[in-house]
């Protein structure tokens, strides 16, 4: 299970000040709103070989437009510095995120669990979620390399303990060949 839970993405600066434009990644924005701070994350990988970055920051201000929130973080007043954090992650700590009801869990949770059969032999590792609507559908790596797409419904999943690391499911007819 995560231990940091993702919330948004910096897509931007606004303004002259430092604020940054950011992408909700959280069914509830106005939740910035309760946060007082957030952990940016940037990867070191890329064309521009950015060094792998991880910082916490205060929160000054939260504002929202349209579907973006506009945060005013701590230490950053110019848009120049701004401009530095385009593409940082934010994260908060599980403990500040809100509860979810029992049998909940948040998408993160899934990615890396076990997928076994009903038998409890391997069939592959969780490596991407989709959400189609109806409902979720679970990209599986196969020990082959392959894809397998595992719907999240009652006569597939047989179990779901993401504490634990697994899940078992029962594959209906042509799960494999999909």
């Amino acid at each position: 299970m995560l231990e940091r839970l993702r919330v948004g993405v910096i897509v931007t600066t606004h303004g002259l000040k430092g604020e940054v434009k950011v992408q909700p990644c959280t069914e509830n924005p106005e939740r910035f709103l309760e946060l007082e701070t957030v952990t940016l994350t940037r990867s070191g990988t890329g064309l521009r070989r950015i060094a792998s970055e991880e910082r916490t920051l205060s929160i000054e201000s939260v504002r929202f437009q349209k579907d973006m929130v506009l945060l005013k973080l701590e230490g950053i007043d110019t848009i120049e510095e701004a401009e530095r954090l385009r593409s940082c992650a934010l994260y908060i700590k599980r403990s500040e995120a809100i509860a979810l009801p029992e049998g909940e869990y948040f998408l993160g949770d899934y990615y890396g669990l076990r997928v076994l059969d009903e038998d409890g032999a391997a069939l592959g590792v969780v490596r991407e979620v989709l959400e189609t609507g109806a409902n979720l559908v679970f990209v599986t790596e196969t020990p082959e390399k392959r894809e397998l797409l595992i719907p999240k419904i009652p006569e597939v999943m047989l179990e779901l303990k993401p504490e634990e690391g697994f899940m078992r499911v029962r594959l209906l007819e042509g799960l494999r060949e999909l």
